[in-house]
């Protein structure tokens, strides 16, 4: 269970991490991020559009991108925004992890598993 303090809530921060522009793109989802020092954690917010399927389908992907999250080694200092394309609704939850794992490493928000 994720606990308040990693979640973005409000629409305009998600925002001011949009406006930011550094996105790391991959097939399936697009991850924003924007330092912010005023956190001494990684905060992040997910969107999934209508298109991806009903609502029990929306919120099982969200629940699954939160699960690989939370066990991911992110950067402390950072506002994260995943945006969760429609085609990834035919991915099982390996690919999943794998290609945020990817993205992540590509966007230099994960922690050095050497250090």
């Amino acid at each position: 269970m994720m606990k308040k303090e990693y979640i973005v809530k409000k629409n305009t921060e998600i925002q001011s991490i949009l406006k930011k522009n550094q996105s790391t793109v991959g097939k399936h989802f697009v991850v924003y991020k924007k330092e912010d020092h005023e956190n001494k954690h990684f905060r992040f917010a997910l969107s999934v559009s209508k298109k991806f399927g009903n609502a029990v389908a929306r919120n099982q992907i969200k629940r699954r991108i939160r699960y690989i999250i939370h066990n991911m080694n992110v950067v402390n200092g950072y506002d994260i925004f995943v945006i969760i394309r429609t085609s990834s609704s035919l991915l099982k939850f390996d690919q999943i992890e794998k290609e945020l794992k990817e993205l992540f490493k590509k966007a230099n928000l994960l922690e050095d598993e050497n250090a």
